[in-house]
């Protein structure tokens, strides 16, 4: 069965960096798309990013664009997300999630996913 587990997570002040890292299990990796996604106290889930499976294709949510980096070393089963410049809005619980294709596709489901990291951004 897939299964996720996010580290890296943490407090950090405004300005600073932090790295994420899921390590992923049960499927074949490097074929799939995955994607982070967030969620705020009192808020709904909020996709961040996404790698695409095979060839490597990356996407941003604008709120993240020239911040965050998105990779993976498929070598390792492994998916990052660095963060530089946090915010106190990036303040959530960060999950790691796996499409069901090589694609990024937003009006799919994803068909697995990770606990979650916390993320604390404040002074």
């Amino acid at each position: 069965e897939v299964h996720l587990v996010e580290s890296g997570g943490g407090l950090v002040q405004p300005g600073g960096s932090l790295r994420l890292s899921c390590a992923a299990s049960g499927f074949t990796f490097s074929t799939y798309s995955m994607s982070w996604v967030r969620q705020a106290p009192g808020k709904g889930l909020e996709w961040v990013s996404a790698i695409n499976g095979g060839d490597g294709t990356i996407s941003y949510a604008d709120s993240v664009k020239g911040r965050f980096t998105i990779s993976r070393d498929d070598t390792k089963n492994t998916l990052y997300l660095q963060m530089n410049n946090l915010q106190p809005a990036d303040s959530a619980v960060y999950y790691c999630a796996k499409s069901e294709g090589a694609w990024y596709n937003p009006k799919r489901e994803y068909d697995g996913w990770g606990q979650g990291t916390q993320v604390t951004v404040s002074s």
